[in-house]
């Protein structure tokens, strides 16, 4: 049975619950829970504080894990990153009320100490780096440092703060599935194949229409699809149904361009589940 951790709190925690369902997987239906047991996929799902998977995964107590990128760096376990997961979205760097500041030399504040000080040695900065658990914004204004380094996503803490970001980011990050060796496990596959489903079909939707056959190619050029569309006679004479996937961020633009070809009947479908 594969043991697999999950965030228990903080933003990775809804979001990775919801993509396990949509990939098949029960998940706890009461947030107090610390374990689910999925009998009928032979997995069991522990949840976890988000800064510790990476450790439990390291130790091979536990099999798979969920955990943000700037996390499993911080934590410098001995895991590898099987995919990434599309959600989670953030930006970890530096920030001060003047974004102009050098590095050198200063005090910097950050709950990722590992991360900031390779980030550090890397580009021959030498600073000293402050540790500090959870909030950091607010260590500039009690005289703990002259820097924060902090996950940014919208930036509206830091200006409530009085913090402005500073140079390039450390890392962009989000959040991954990780696990400690090559996986050979029958169940890891499976469990990849199924995110993996979940990520095309979040990414595409399946778009049909009905064309002029005269017009054919120039409709699956717009429509190429992932590996070339589906092409069907229809009862009216010289017209043909053409189904393919394409990017739900451009399906408007594309329905727009095959009407302009004289295309007709434009559906779009969403795709709840996929193997490629």
């Amino acid at each position: 049975m594969l043991r697999i951790a999950i965030p228990n709190k903080g933003t990775l925690s809804r979001p990775a619950s919801d993509m396990l369902r949509e990939a098949g997987y029960r998940q706890r239906t009461d947030e107090r829970d610390l374990t689910c047991l999925d009998t009928d996929n032979e997995v069991e799902f522990f949840y976890l504080r988000p800064r510790d998977i990476a450790t439990y995964v390291g130790s091979g107590d536990l099999d798979l894990g969920i955990t943000g990128q700037d996390l499993l760096l911080d934590q410098r376990s001995p895991v590898q990153q099987l995919l990434e997961l599309g959600f989670g979205g953030a930006t970890f760097r530096f920030a001060a009320p003047d974004p102009s500041v050098s590095l050198d030399g200063k005090r910097i504040a950050t709950a990722y100490p590992h991360l900031v000080e390779r980030h550090l040695s890397d580009n021959g900065v030498k600073a000293e780096v402050v540790k500090l658990d959870g909030a950091v914004e607010n260590a500039i204004r009690l005289g703990v440092a002259d820097v924060i380094a902090d996950v940014v996503a919208t930036g509206a803490t830091l200006r409530q703060a009085g913090l402005t970001p500073m140079g390039d980011p450390i890392l962009e990050s989000q959040a991954v599935l990780i696990s400690r060796d090559s996986p050979d496990h029958n169940g890891v596959s499976q469990l990849v194949r199924r995110l993996q489903g979940v990520l095309v079909a979040r990414r595409y939707v399946m778009l049909a229409y009905d064309v002029r056959a005269d017009q054919l190619d120039a409709a699956c050029a717009v429509t190429p699809g992932i590996e070339g569309p589906t092409i069907s006679p229809l009862h009216r004479e010289g017209w043909v149904a053409v189904q393919a996937m394409v990017l739900r961020s451009s399906v408007h633009r594309i329905m727009d361009e095959l009407y302009d070809i004289g295309a007709r009947a434009i559906l779009v479908t969403d795709i709840h589940a996929c193997r490629l």
